[in-house]
């Protein structure tokens, strides 16, 4: 095999590295990801227990599960303990999210 096969082979790798890279930070872990603000309605609620928390740790992580309209995508956020109390399933109103981080509710009245 010719060493220019070899070198574009790794140049080829890394982009792709890097590209994966750049992607997943984006849009799986929400790192530079643009505050955004939906219409959604509240689907589900979940409590799940944390076995094992540390001493001052919450025991349990409070989840809400929302859809962008009728047929939109779901999608899950984990929130505060306030948030996951005052929220019911049906609850409509506007989400304010940036990635896959929670940042507000605000219900229609």
């Amino acid at each position: 095999m010719p060493i220019s096969m070899v070198i574009a082979i790794l140049l080829f790798i890394l982009a792709s590295a890097w590209a994966f890279s750049h992607f997943f930070r984006k849009h799986i872990q929400g790192q530079g990801a643009p505050e955004q603000t939906v219409e959604v309605v509240i689907l589900d609620k979940q409590a799940i227990d944390i076995p094992d928390a540390s001493p001052g740790q919450d025991e349990q992580e409070f989840w809400i599960y929302v859809q962008k309209g009728r047929i939109g995508p779901k999608r899950e956020f984990q929130v505060g303990v306030h948030y996951f109390h005052a929220l019911n399933p049906g609850d409509k109103g506007k989400l304010t999210y940036q990635g896959d981080k929670f940042l507000h509710f605000a219900m229609n009245r």
